[in-house]
């Protein structure tokens, strides 16, 4: 019989690549780390005699408390799905944390986060599982209480949503940067022309204050027209950075994080900007810029 402390050094092993795929299903590092300590305990309660593959049945464990957490967030709908953000990961130059190296992998960027976030918990679950952690649909079935076909049919459906509202081919992260500068420039100047032509035709502008002022905003005209409203003041300093994976910029005043920027590029054109501005949620980062 294998005992906790067995089990605590299999577990420990697995931590990281468990809260990637936490983070994955839920949109947010803290109930990540949450799914994941929950479902420790689950694990130091059972004995897992009968365990052939460790890492896929540590996997299942997190998997069910995730699709348990999505299904109860369902039920609240404490915000608009559209305009929920997830948490962003951040990264400045070349320091990356070790422990966030396996949630930035596979450019999780916002846009998919955001996408996956609108998804059936059951269809998240399948696609995250198979197409990310290439876990079978025989073992993902039992999870959803579908039949294997059933699961590829989820994952599936998911699939077409994420492919038809995310950038393929790989990022040009020079002229992306150029891109943000820019941005900032224009928006400092008042310059909404420049704005506007930085700018997709349909691109989306997502504000998460995580109250009432969230916003969704569409169309390049009314982005630029938002960006003009909230012009920089002479006390916000603006911090380059890449978020989920993608360009962005981190707003400070006298040291205190106001604001997160996600940009989303394709084809030399911004077609999405994604801003936290959720104090609590802000609180909780630490960026370093204190």
């Amino acid at each position: 019989m294998q005992d906790e402390e067995f089990w605590a050094k299999r577990f420990e092993q697995q931590r990281s690549r468990l809260e990637s795929l936490a983070y994955r299903m839920l949109g947010s590092m803290a109930e990540a780390q949450d799914a994941v300590q929950e479902s420790w305990l689950r694990v130091s309660r059972a004995s897992g005699d009968d365990v052939d593959n460790e890492a896929g049945w540590l996997t299942t464990i997190v998997s069910r408390q995730c699709l348990n957490m999505l299904r109860a967030r369902a039920t609240r709908r404490e915000q608009p799905l559209d305009v929920r953000l997830p948490d962003p990961v951040v990264e400045f130059g070349d320091g990356v944390d070790p422990a966030e190296q396996s949630v930035l992998a596979d450019s999780v960027g916002a846009a998919l986060m955001i996408v996956l976030n609108s998804l059936d918990p059951a269809e998240r679950l399948a696609f995250v599982l198979h197409d990310m952690f290439a876990v079978p649909f025989r073992d993902i079935a039992p999870m959803v209480e579908r039949t294997p076909a059933a699961a590829r049919q989820l994952a599936s459906r998911a699939r077409r949503q994420i492919e038809g509202a995310t950038p393929s081919g790989r990022p040009d992260r020079v002229r992306q940067r150029e891109l943000v500068d820019a941005w900032l420039a224009a928006a400092r100047d008042g310059d909404f022309a420049r704005l506007v032509a930085m700018l997709h035709p349909n691109a989306v502008l997502r504000v998460d204050s995580g109250g009432a002022d969230s916003k969704l905003v569409r169309g390049a005209v009314a982005i630029a027209g938002q960006a003009m409203r909230y012009r920089a003041t002479a006390a916000l300093l603006a911090h380059f950075a890449t978020v989920n994976a993608g360009p962005g910029i981190i707003g400070t005043v006298d040291g205190r994080v106001t604001s997160v920027l996600g940009f989303t590029v394709a084809n030399g054109l911004i077609v999405e900007v994604n801003i936290l501005t959720d104090p609590r949620r802000l609180e909780a980062l630490d960026l370093g810029l204190s």
